[in-house]
């Protein structure tokens, strides 16, 4: 099923698809719009809201170009036997389309005798609906509607619906609702196919969910045998006082620790509401026991965060901490390698470095594994392969409310963390306007007077007229102006070398960087107590699970901390994060107001995420979908299905 096998698609087509995930006629006929447009025409009025109009062109158009990245399109139409100016800006590309006596449907505001476009139609009627895709630069559209046509018409995708499951809900077919997804000609066409297609990956979701408990519940694992009064007084000596939340968690995970049954267990917990020591707790526990324990995180940075912390923990046990990351030579990692093959190294930490092939435990008990979303389920297994059968704990600092986090971690045992250490100060959080920036810039003034440090964030690294974005260039030249260059600023973003951001982040740490501009590669583990303030720009196109986990990248010491969340726009969501610090609550609000947004699009099992279903409006869905999946699993009927059976074998590889 590649995409090649389609005609018409060249090589410059598949590289611009592979930017959206498409890299298959499957992940193409199951790239669904995420919204519509219904075309019903409006008279011609003045108006400050958008109409949609009918129009006749009547003049040839011109292009007048006004800088170097804005160009104006002009021309007079034929609106409701009224002759009217129409002017379009960036749309030069438009001008050989635009022929005299051609009917055109104009999208945009109306005033003084000249209709301001935002958009151009060809070929629209009255009552059509238009899908609308999420793109990248080089394809439109119109492209991606045609390319999905074609591949819907080519016909060899997979039905992952069981037959037993289409006849006991009358589905339409599969093909049937692929074309009413796509090409709707009623909005009933939509609401018919998106059930059936919203089933289907909710089914092969909970399909995997269940299986994979399932196979949980039979692992045997080792019981370890440790002292719990030595685990009380290690608690005890820790310099602070744990939470009721933590203590709860310890208890859990050291059950799971001293059974036979294997652990899989999820620690759920909020930024900044200590996850780190109570998984340095589960590896004492381990040491007690006389096993090694291995924690991967994403980042090298978040790597060596965890070496320093954990190691500073543990030094006074006479547990020996090291750290393994892509940076090293391969002499160092050699020499990693005797060591902790020869059990001289009771935890190893590390990135994806971890997974090397020469790396071998003596006696590997417990992996855990930070921001478990980041690893594919198979980079996961192959940590775990490195021994007979150890306890797994992942770490996730995504609050989701509970009902959500029993379904969507439905393979494992859910601990949660919900109160914060005490002796931290609620993050102040304001939102402003790009007009009352001042304010902020006197703020960020006071902060770094006081020594203090500020990360700004922008969703852009470049500079998006038509989407009127800020970028992290424009915002560094923006801020160098503001403090005529006397204060360190620097950017960072995805597109540049590790190396690169490894360097930056560093010097942002030892507080040679004053102000770091930043993309939200920022948004994951990163700390540095010294940062006092975050200012987040476009912050409406966040979601508010997103702009919870960045406003914790501030407030992770007893000082008091800022969020400037700047947006230009009325946005009721915001508010939220100005009524609360609170990841859970805020969670649930995100669910309420945009459903299951960011909160599980990186969800992983098999690699798999959701394109059409929103965990909020589906949970109905979900439910019976994980109850005909238990029946399917119980009724073994996925041994005559190919697509299942597949599932199931790899599956079966992940232990």
């Amino acid at each position: 099923m590649e995409l090649n096998q389609l005609k018409g698609i060249g090589p410059k087509t598949i590289s611009y698809l592979k930017k959206l995930n498409i890299e298959s006629i499957n992940d193409l006929v199951s790239y669904y719009p995420y919204r519509y447009n219904t075309y019903s025409f409006d008279q011609l009025k003045e108006t400050d809201e958008t109409i949609i109009v009918s129009a006749m062109i009547e003049s040839a158009p011109v292009v007048s170009y006004i800088k170097r990245n804005l160009n104006k399109l002009s021309f007079k139409t034929m609106i409701n036997n009224s002759i009217v100016n129409v002017v379009i800006f960036n749309r030069a590309f438009l001008k050989q389309s635009l022929q005299i006596s051609k009917i055109v449907t104009l999208i945009g505001k109306y005033k003084g005798n000249t209709f301001t476009a935002s958009d151009i139609k060809f070929d629209i009627k009255s009552g059509d609906i238009e899908p609308v895709y999420h793109l990248t630069s080089g394809i439109t559209n119109k492209a991606i509607s045609k390319l999905i046509k074609s591949a819907i018409d080519y016909g060899n995708y997979i039905d992952r619906i069981p037959e037993e499951y289409n006849t006991k809900y009358n589905f339409l077919g599969l093909k049937e609702s692929l074309t009413k997804i796509h090409f709707p000609e009623k909005k009933i066409d939509i609401a018919n196919a998106r059930k059936r297609l919203v089933y289907e990956e909710l089914f092969e979701f909970s399909f995997k969910m269940n299986y994979l408990d399932k196979k949980n519940k039979k692992s045997e694992g080792i019981a370890k045998n440790f002292s719990n009064d030595k685990i009380e007084t290690f608690i005890k000596n820790l310099p602070f006082t744990l939470t009721k939340d933590q203590l709860k968690a310890v208890k859990e995970i050291n059950e799971d620790l001293a059974s036979e049954r294997k652990m899989n267990r999820l620690l759920l917990g909020d930024v900044g509401s200590g996850k780190t020591i109570v998984s340095t707790i589960a590896i004492y526990a381990s040491f007690l026991a006389g096993y090694q324990s291995a924690l991967m995180a994403p980042t090298e940075i978040l790597a060596l965060q965890h070496y320093f912390s954990i190691k500073k923990t543990l030094e006074k046990y006479k547990i020996s901490v090291d750290v393994i990351t892509g940076s090293l030579t391969k002499k160092e990692k050699e020499a990693i390698y005797k060591r902790v093959e020869a059990g001289e190294v009771d935890l190893l930490i590390g990135t994806h470095s971890l997974l090397n092939e020469k790396l071998e435990f003596k006696k590997l008990g417990l992996v855990i594994t930070d921001e478990q979303h980041r690893f594919g389920v198979n980079q996961r297994s192959v940590l775990q392969k490195k021994s007979t059968s150890p306890d797994i704990l992942y770490l996730s600092a995504t609050p989701i409310p509970r009902t959500y986090a029993m379904t969507i971690y439905g393979d494992l045992d859910i601990s949660m963390i919900k109160t914060k250490p005490s002796g931290r100060k609620e993050i102040i959080t304001k939102v402003k306007k790009e007009s009352e920036i001042k304010d902020v810039l006197l703020s960020v003034l006071e902060e770094i007077k006081k020594g203090h440090q500020v990360y700004i964030v922008s969703p852009l690294v470049d500079q998006n007229d038509e989407l009127d974005l800020t970028s992290v260039n424009l915002l560094k030249e923006k801020y160098d102006l503001a403090f005529q260059g006397k204060i360190r600023t620097e950017i960072i973003h995805g597109k540049m070398k590790q190396n690169e951001k490894d360097a930056i982040m560093n010097d942002f740490k030892n507080n040679k960087i004053k102000i770091l501009i930043s993309t939200t590669v920022i948004e994951v583990g990163i700390d540095v107590p010294n940062a006092t303030t975050i200012i987040i720009y476009n912050a409406e196109r966040f979601g508010l699970a997103s702009l919870h986990q960045l406003r914790g990248r501030v407030g992770r010491n007893d000082l008091q901390s800022y969020c400037y969340l700047i947006s230009n726009k009325d946005n009721a969501r915001l508010k939220v994060m100005e009524e609360s610090n609170d990841g859970f609550y805020i969670s649930e609000k995100d669910f309420e107001l945009r459903g299951h947004g960011d909160l599980f699009g990186t969800r992983q099992h098999g690699d798999m995420c959701f394109k059409i279903a929103n965990l909020k409006n589906d949970y109905d869905i979900l439910v019976q979908a994980k109850n005909d999946s238990n029946e399917y699993i119980r009724d073994q009927g996925y041994l005559s299905n190919d697509y299942y059976k597949n599932i199931v074998d790899n599956l079966e590889i992940v232990d």
